[in-house]
């Protein structure tokens, strides 16, 4: 699949990870010029690309433009996508502060609730996209990505603005082959993935390196997983945004029907890499004690991760 040269627009990736690359690389095929900022394996990328393994079709992938220092960046940016782990330690708005310009559209595809306040504080005059990536990714190697399922976006306006950039890029990424939703609540959205994320996630590392076939094979890790469930629907109705009746069993019954995966919080715990425990976790249990909420699996399973 070539790219098409119509689209002469700039998107910069912060977090050339899995989940960066692989959604850059669709916005390519679509168009768009992107520029990934590789702290490392930038002499390889540029000599040899990024071999995309997809189950939607294999192709390589070669970045308009690649840097390893921001500083080395001398275009103008249209779009700017963070992909980067949501950690306490990741300083996005010290990192970006110097590259945005007031056209500059900011898009997050992270994990995590209540993790786009610093951004919108920070960038007001930004339109700033949230977007929430429901697919099995993996990166293998340096310049090898492997899709192994899904790969559908929720995306949504943040911070007042209009959906424009949001209808445009969906348009591009459902040209490249991505299942895409523009969504009018996206904080709605991100607690209905929190469903998800916040069991399985920690769970697969606490279980003892289990995958998501292996959790549901478990009667009491199954109830666990419930449980945790019922809890951020709890806190998610208490955000004023009621979820769906049906959505744990919606939620068990996808993960059953989808091949046997290690979550991306296994995955760092097994690589020896910070864990989004604050963003996935600690963000619900802290909205849960403003609200006099009580999380006694939520907050057991994230005493016990804490600690890893």
């Amino acid at each position: 699949m070539q790219n098409k040269q119509k689209n002469k627009q700039k998107i910069l990736v912060i977090g050339a990870g899995a989940i960066g690359i692989f959604y850059s690389s669709k916005l390519s095929l679509s168009g768009l010029q992107v520029i990934l900022w590789c702290r490392s394996n930038a002499e390889l990328i540029r000599e040899k690309g990024i071999h995309i393994k997809s189950c939607d079709g294999d192709f390589n992938f070669y970045p308009h433009k690649i840097i390893n220092k921001l500083d080395q960046l001398d275009d103008e940016i249209d779009f700017i996508l963070i992909a980067t782990k949501v950690l306490p330690d990741v300083d996005i708005v010290g990192i970006t502060t110097s590259i945005i310009n007031k056209n500059t559209k900011i898009i997050l595809i992270q994990n995590g609730i209540h993790i786009e306040k610093n951004i919108i504080k920070n960038f007001s005059h930004n339109e700033i996209i949230s977007a929430l990536a429901f697919v099995c990714v993996s990166r293998e190697s340096a310049n090898i990505i492997n899709h192994q399922d899904y790969g559908k976006l929720v995306i949504g306006n943040c911070n007042g603005k209009s959906l424009e950039s949001c209808n445009y890029l969906a348009k591009l990424w459902q040209e490249s082959g991505i299942e895409i939703e523009v969504s009018e609540n996206i904080f709605l959205d991100r607690w209905k993935k929190l469903v998800w994320n916040g069991a399985f996630n920690p769970l697969s590392v606490i279980l003892g390196a289990k995958s998501t076939d292996q959790i549901l094979a478990n009667e009491l890790a199954y109830d666990l997983t419930k449980n945790i469930m019922k809890e951020i629907c709890l806190l998610a109705e208490a955000d004023n945004c009621k979820l769906p009746d049906d959505i744990i069993e919606k939620n068990i019954v996808a993960t059953q029907k989808m091949k046997s995966y290690k979550t991306s919080m296994l995955l760092d715990y097994e690589a020896g890499r910070p864990m989004e425990i604050e963003a996935i976790l600690g963000n619900a249990i802290n909205f849960a004690k403003s609200k006099s909420i009580s999380t006694p699996y939520l907050s057991t399973i994230y005493a016990i991760i804490s600690n890893y």
